[in-house]
């Protein structure tokens, strides 16, 4: 085999958009993470990892704990291919976020080889590899992240009796403001913020989030954007996960006071999201989020992004 290449991306993203903790996932043009895989003809099953870009010193480069290698790993294994392949991964998903950084990174990278060998591999199983990605950083599969990242749009998981991926368009007129604090998470802050949820939740609550999840599967299919945000309201994960963000009440409050149609915790956090019909707002909504989490004495930068598309080749050589 001569000398290949194959060059991916996967956009950032968000879960859960309040009450569809696990189910639901959307697609953020925020950042994006490339993959450059290179195989060469050696058949020595060696797998070497470059990180390069934004946070690259603390993502590590050991196949087995770092989520493409990972990927890459079990893809060589049950396809039989044992090339010495070269990753290269350039990080701008910052991790630890909420911003969908480990799915970003996993599905470029299944992307990528299954590009690059011609396998020709249907989209749930694809998934399936790029949830491979996610253990390392949460410490289970889920499904989220990088079926957001990998189909684009708004995604809802279904997990029984089979996994099962329902992908819809979301609203042109849909745009988000992101605010990332400057705060240091733990290592497995997935795993960590997971912890925290309680046990059992009164049937209330159920129904109340089983409602607003509902909502917002309508308004996409309606593409409603004021719809959509009727049902970004959380009782079971927010109260509990938001107090690990400093600041979140008033990030929130500021958000809605200044033109935000809703505002959440960003999957595990501890990003904060916002959601708008039009940019008209977004400027405004970005600053008064940065004051919010000024109260706290908090840094933080913030980006107003559409919603992507999803994942993409390229390059090919």
């Amino acid at each position: 085999m001569e000398h290949r290449q194959v060059i991916a991306t996967a956009p950032s993203s968000t879960a859960n958009l309040g009450p569809g903790f696990d189910v639901f996932g959307l697609s953020l043009e925020a950042f994006e993470d490339k993959i450059t895989i290179n195989a060469q003809s050696e058949q020595a099953a060696q797998i070497v990892i470059k990180v390069l870009g934004v946070g690259s010193s603390s993502i590590p480069a050991i196949v087995e704990n770092n989520c493409a290698g990972v990927v890459v790993r079990q893809m060589s294994k049950d396809f039989g291919i044992k090339n010495n392949l070269e990753i290269t991964l350039e990080k701008k998903v910052p991790a630890g976020m909420g911003l969908g950084s480990s799915a970003a990174s996993a599905v470029a990278a299944a992307m990528a080889f299954n590009r690059l060998f011609d396998l020709g591999i249907e989209t749930n199983r694809l998934l399936e590899y790029a949830a491979e990605g996610e253990v390392v950083s949460a410490g289970t599969k889920h499904f989220d992240n990088v079926s957001a990242s990998l189909l684009g749009g708004f995604t809802l998981v279904r997990t029984n009796p089979r996994i099962e991926f329902i992908k819809i368009d979301a609203p042109e007129d849909l745009f988000t403001v992101v605010a990332v604090p400057s705060l240091k998470v733990p290592k497995k802050k997935t795993e960590l913020s997971r912890r925290v949820l309680p046990r059992q939740v009164p049937l209330k609550s159920v129904v109340h989030n089983v409602s607003n999840a509902s909502t917002i599967v309508a308004g996409f299919l309606l593409k409603d954007v004021q719809m959509i945000s009727k049902g970004i309201d959380d009782l079971i994960v927010e109260p509990y996960r938001k107090k690990l963000i400093p600041g979140y009440d008033a990030v929130k409050r500021n958000a809605l006071h200044s033109g935000a149609l809703a505002a959440t915790i960003s999957g595990a956090g501890p990003s904060i999201i916002s959601f708008l019909k039009n940019r008209k707002d977004a400027k405004q909504v970005a600053i008064s989020m940065s004051e919010g989490f000024k109260e706290a004495k908090i840094e933080c930068k913030t980006f107003e992004c559409r919603i992507s598309k999803g994942a993409k080749i390229i390059s090919t050589a």
